[in-house]
């Protein structure tokens, strides 16, 4: 019997940048994958001053088909990609239709391994996805691995690897969240996750002269484009 892996995603695109390469890694060993995407991602250009052209509602539609295009780079099968549509920036306030969402999708699907984004992140969205996960699971008291993944961290902790190389922060960060690190070599998958992130071309270009930088900014992308993916467990 294979084994299934949920992936959650609080926006398209995270699950690319936390987890593409463990994705193709786990379908090429033959596991069922899925994927969930919490929130639709409409104003993922907001920090980057960018309403228009496309507008919050266009973007909606957009990323929803580059998390299809990507999914198809990755491996994935589309019936095994779950969109909640929620409104994104606004995951916190609806965390109860969420849980119940995710608790039926999880007694279905009834995963191995589970995949979400760990306590301490900067996006309000990612944290409430970390919550809304912990409590489905305790509910349903399912035997699964959990793996915690970084996108970036909130402040003041981001703040500190203007100090520290970001193996001594991790360290220091499973002291203090008791947790362990656990390790995914994906460089025989790496060049299909630079492909898939490729995918979400709306979060990588600048759309006026007066933009400053890309939404998915270059530490984020660096970090998704080592040779390892990192886990806390």
């Amino acid at each position: 019997m294979l084994k299934n892996v949920v992936i959650f995603a609080p926006h398209p695109d995270d699950e690319v940048l936390g987890c593409g390469g463990t994705i193709a890694k786990k379908l090429a060993e033959g596991y069922n994958v899925f994927v969930i995407f919490m929130t639709d991602g409409r104003y993922g250009l907001k920090e980057v001053g960018i309403d228009k052209n496309p507008d919050p509602l266009e973007l909606k539609t957009i990323r929803k088909e580059e998390a299809l295009k990507a999914a198809k780079i990755l491996g994935l099968n589309e019936e095994n990609l779950f969109f909640l549509d929620i409104e994104d920036k606004s995951l916190s306030k609806h965390k109860i239709p969420a849980l119940e969402k995710t608790i039926k999708l999880l007694q279905d699907i009834k995963p191995a391994e589970v995949f979400f984004p760990q306590e301490l992140e900067y996006n309000p969205d990612h944290r409430a996805t970390n919550t809304i996960v912990k409590k489905a699971l305790k509910k349903l008291d399912l035997y699964t691995v959990e793996y915690r993944y970084v996108i970036a961290w909130k402040f003041p902790i981001y703040f500190l690897l203007q100090f520290l190389n970001e193996d001594t922060l991790l360290k220091s960060m499973c002291t203090f969240l008791g947790r362990n690190l656990f390790c995914v070599d994906i460089s025989n998958f790496l060049s299909i996750k630079m492909e898939a992130i490729k995918q979400y071309a709306s979060q990588l270009k600048l759309y006026t002269i007066v933009q400053k930088r890309p939404a998915i900014n270059q530490s984020i992308l660096r970090a998704a484009l080592r040779n390892e993916e990192r886990f806390f467990i």
